[in-house]
Formats: structure tokens, sequence, C-alpha cells
């Protein structure tokens, strides 16, 4: 299936509702913040940016005039201070705002910005983005449901996130794919199995290789490889269940080659099962804050009629679960599929799943 058949062409972006905003109030994601996206739209000019081997990246440099240079860097300062400080002024003197990029190629459209300590030339990167609900909710469920916390500030129609280090996926299945060893490739197809199973469970679509990163670490005589998603905007909104599993888009063509030679079914199942099970456990722990978090989502709009009619036809032909065939919004079967595993999948024996070959 064609990727222009399989995704909508763009998807709307979403307001942040009342009850969403008070959500965010709640558990301290909404902070006021000293400038707005709209403010770094006032650049007044820019150049391309290139990567190492002189290739285009799809980001451009701007720049701004003097006077308006000048309050953006010290407003930029400011939230880098909000986002991993005390947000007082006090690291102001030892910060320098090297670089403002800006990517029209995504459908956020945000503005990178990079901040580097004078003192030491460390430097690090945020995010500045159009607020989004698809997008915070997609951030809400990656911080409570995956093994990684996010930081991420919400203010008005400006959304801040924390840059997420990594080696983008298309990079690494081109340039580092090829030399990892026999063990490393084993390794790398179970964690994109618990990868794709996990993007499933919580709908999170287009998993596309540039739109994840995989994260080496070493530990003691080995590398270990993790695969994280760096990009939210595609939670709960097409209709096609295929779009929220990584291994249907051809860029990730080589990393199901890998689940292919290098695992056993049982051993796929297994995988599967543990990321069931850890996601039924990481939900118990959230407690009211993700029953507060779907309740909001449930009367959301952050999608269209016929990708929820599609959807939820597809989930019930798979899971064989009436309830789905009465959701009425993107949330309630987000909802429901996430009471799903829970209900269904926690405590599973390995013997039930491998007898049973639950399908997914």
């Amino acid at each position: 299936m064609s990727e222009e058949k399989l995704m909508s062409k763009k998807k709307p972006s979403y307001p942040i509702s009342d009850e969403l905003d008070a959500y965010l109030e709640r558990y301290s994601r909404k902070i006021e913040l000293p400038i707005f996206y709209d403010d770094l739209l006032r650049f007044t000019g820019s150049v391309v940016v290139y990567d190492s081997n002189e290739e285009d990246t799809l980001w451009i440099r701007v720049y701004y005039n003097e006077f308006d240079r000048q309050e953006i860097d010290l407003s930029l300062k400011r939230v880098y201070s909000i986002l991993h400080s005390d947000g007082s002024d006090y690291l102001d003197q030892y910060l320098n705002v090297d670089a403002v990029d800006y990517c029209t190629f995504a459908n956020s459209k945000p503005f990178r910005i990079k901040i580097r300590n004078i003192l030491n030339d460390n430097f690090t990167y945020f995010y500045v983005k159009k607020a989004d609900a698809s997008r915070v909710y997609g951030l809400e469920l990656e911080h409570m449901l995956s093994p990684y916390n996010l930081n991420f500030l919400v203010y008005n129609d400006t959304l801040i996130e924390e840059h997420i280090a990594g080696i983008p996926g298309d990079v690494f299945i081109k340039e580092m794919l090829p030399n990892c060893t026999e063990s490393e490739k084993a390794q790398l197809a179970k964690e994109f199995v618990k990868f794709n199973e996990r993007s499933m469970i919580r709908l999170l679509g287009d998993m596309r290789s540039y739109n994840y990163v995989i994260v080496p670490t070493h530990d003691f005589d080995q590398v270990i490889y993790k695969i994280r998603a760096i990009d939210f905007d595609q939670q709960c909104f097409e209709g096609k269940l295929k779009v929220y599993r990584p291994q249907f888009f051809k860029e990730n063509y080589l990393m199901v080659e890998l689940v292919r030679n290098k695992l056993m079914k049982d051993s796929v199942d297994q995988y599967k099962l543990e990321e069931r099970s850890i996601i039924a456990k990481r939900i118990l722990s959230s407690g009211n804050r993700i029953k507060l978090l779907g309740e909001i989502c449930k009367k959301d709009s952050i999608s269209i009629d016929s990708n929820i009619n599609t959807l939820k036809a597809q989930i019930f032909d798979l899971t064989k679960d009436t309830k789905f065939k009465k959701c009425k919004t993107m949330g309630e079967i987000l909802d429901l599929a996430l009471d799903f595993v829970k209900r269904n999948y926690q405590g599973v024996s390995m013997k039930q799943i491998i007898e049973n070959r639950i399908k997914i």
C-alpha cells in the first residue's frame, strides 16, 4: 500500500480545549512564557542549513533585525531556564542563543533553538511549536506509557518541547545498521517489535524512520539500543490501523527484515507480551492522571468522523470487542484500547500466547 493511500495528505491542527488546558495546569505543564511561537515568525532573512555531507536538511537558519534579536534572545534564554531550571534570570549571563532554525517541511513547522553555555561550550536544543491538542495528548501518553519521561510546556497557542537525543532512525538504518554485529541486529529486531507494539497500543501514528531515534547505551562489553519516538503529531488522527504500526512504512523495511531474519515467531510473541504487560502496569501506576487525561480526550475533537468510523471497525475486527463499535470519538477508541490491554493482557501467560497465537 502506498503511503499516499495509507495516510491523509495533511492533518489539521486542533486547539487546546479548556479541559485539557486545566489538566496541563494541574500537572505543571502550563507555565507563562515570555515568548510565543508567532514572535519567532518575525524573521527578516534565512539561509539553508546543510548537513556534514552538504545535503539539505530541510531546515533554514533564520535571522532577525537587531532590535528584535535582543528581545528574542533574552526571551529564549528565559524559556530555557523555565524548561530546565528554576525560571530565574540567573542563567542568562552564561547562555548564548547560537541558532534559531525553522523547518517548513514538518507538519508543525517547528523552530529549533540551539542554546550554548559560554563557560564550557556545552549546548542543547529545544523546540518551539504551535500548540496542537493531538501532539499534547501524544506527549502525555509517551510520558506515562513509554520507558521515557518527557519535559514540555504549553502556554496559550505555544508548545515548548525539550530535545530528544538520539540517532535519527533513517540515518542509523542507512549508515550504521550495515556495520552492526549479528547480536546487535537481533537486539534491534527485538526493540523494533516492542516499539511497533507500543505505537499501536497507544495509537501513535506515522512512525517512519525519521520520526524516531535510535539511542545507543554502552553497557559493559556491549551496546544496548533503544528506539524512541520523537514526533507526536499523528496521535489518534488517522483511520487506518496500519498507520499506527511502524512495520507498514516502507522507510522501516530493513527493520522489518531484521525481525523476519533474527527472531522466531515465539520470540516475537514473547516481546509483544512483554510490551503489553509493561504498558498495562504503567496504566495502573499512572492512576488518576491517565484516567483524567482519558476522560478529557474522550470529549475532545481530534479527528474526523470518517477516520473514527474506519478505525473503530478495524480495531473491532482485531479484538472482537463490541464496545469499539459504540465509540463516537478518537478519545473513546483510545481509552477503550488502553482498557482492553489492561483487562486482557496483564497476567496472560506465555503459554496462552503461544497456544492461542493472539493476532496483532
